[in-house]
């Protein structure tokens, strides 16, 4: 949404972080993936409300896409 870094242009990540934090509120999965994401959200001061942080940004999307990972295959066998 934007360099949530620089305050001026922020406006955008904290407003979703805040919706996401209403939403948790009501009963809402939210799932946070990835670096700067978490970053974004412990900036705004609404990561606790979230139900799931996960540090695997683009693996935790393939995961939900249902792709297979590598990782878990190899793991699983």
């Amino acid at each position: 949404m934007g360099v949530f870094e620089f305050d001026k242009f922020a406006i955008g990540v904290e407003d979703i972080a805040k919706k996401l934090e209403e939403i948790s509120k009501k009963g809402a999965t939210t799932i946070i993936g990835g670096g700067d994401s978490i970053t974004a959200v412990e900036k705004v001061g609404v990561a606790e409300a979230m139900s799931h942080i996960s540090t695997g940004g683009g693996a935790s999307l393939e995961l939900l896409e249902g792709k297979e990972l590598v990782v878990v295959l190899v793991w699983s066998c």
